[in-house]
């Protein structure tokens, strides 16, 4: 029953016009908001694109439309994620489940790159296998070909905001700003997904970058936990806690060595050609 209240506390802030007023004229708020944008462009540009060509194979009237529910398809479920992942979030528990996961996200993509550059590998066959639309589905016989393409256009939607939305909890606890954030990055990677997709091919280190962040986010949501797992044996200690100020500067710092690297790589390809 104390999860329920908390979960119904956590949805009634989103009607509250005083929580709204103070979110939108705390300058703090925007830069959060802003993170969390750029974070949703920068994780998703690809998924945009992936999106794109699932519903190719229908008219373009159709294909726009089908985009469109797929819109409204993604808000819905952020409202609902962002409502129950907020109130669960202030679990110890789960938080510490999502920091946990936040890691091994960022440790599975450089482990995936170490071994994708020793290989010599490419991502082409990744990008094929979410391409294709099966005709010959079960929704397709159960719906028809533009509902059976809302569906999966949803479902895809679905799997690729979990990312998103677990590193979005470690940034802000706050669910105004989530919400806002959520919605503007969703709302950004739909429209230009394009500028995203080529400002990665232009400084490729940039998806190194939003992982680096990733893991950043997964380590402030575990230490955020330090204090209630100590208390599990009698130990009292004052949570450690990253301020808002140390983690915009920690992100500063990125996106510059982000940029610096690029600027080097680039003049070094130069002079050796």
């Amino acid at each position: 029953m104390g999860i329920l209240h908390l979960i119904g506390e956590t949805y009634a802030q989103f009607f509250d016009g005083k929580m709204w007023i103070d979110i939108l004229t705390h300058p703090a708020n925007w830069g959060l908001i802003a993170t969390l944008v750029v974070m949703e462009g920068l994780l998703s540009a690809d998924n945009a694109i992936a999106l794109s060509l699932q519903v190719r194979h229908l008219p373009v009237r159709q294909q726009k439309k089908a985009l469109m529910y797929g819109l409204w398809g993604a808000y819905l479920f952020r409202f609902i994620a962002i409502g129950l992942g907020t109130a669960l979030t202030k679990l110890w528990f789960i938080k510490l489940i999502g920091g946990a996961y936040l890691l091994w996200m960022m440790i599975s993509f450089f482990t995936k790159m170490y071994k994708d550059r020793k290989q010599n590998n490419t991502d082409d066959e990744a990008e094929e296998s979410h391409s294709g639309f099966n005709k010959g589905s079960f929704l397709v016989r159960m719906f028809g070909v533009f509902w059976a393409t809302i569906i999966s256009v949803e479902m895809m939607d679905i799997a690729f905001s979990v990312d998103s939305v677990l590193a979005a909890f470690g940034i802000s606890d706050l669910v105004g700003i989530l919400l806002l954030g959520g919605m503007l990055g969703i709302l950004m990677m739909r429209g230009v997904a394009q500028l995203f997709t080529k400002l990665l091919a232009k400084v490729p280190e940039l998806e190194v970058t939003a992982y680096v962040l990733i893991g950043f986010i997964g380590l402030k949501m575990l230490l955020s936990t330090v204090h209630e797992i100590v208390a599990l044996f009698g130990i009292t200690m004052h949570e450690i806690h990253i301020t808002h100020l140390q983690f915009f500067i920690f992100v500063a710092l990125s996106f510059a060595a982000t940029f610096i690297v690029n600027h080097f790589k680039k003049r070094k390809e130069l002079l050796s050609s």
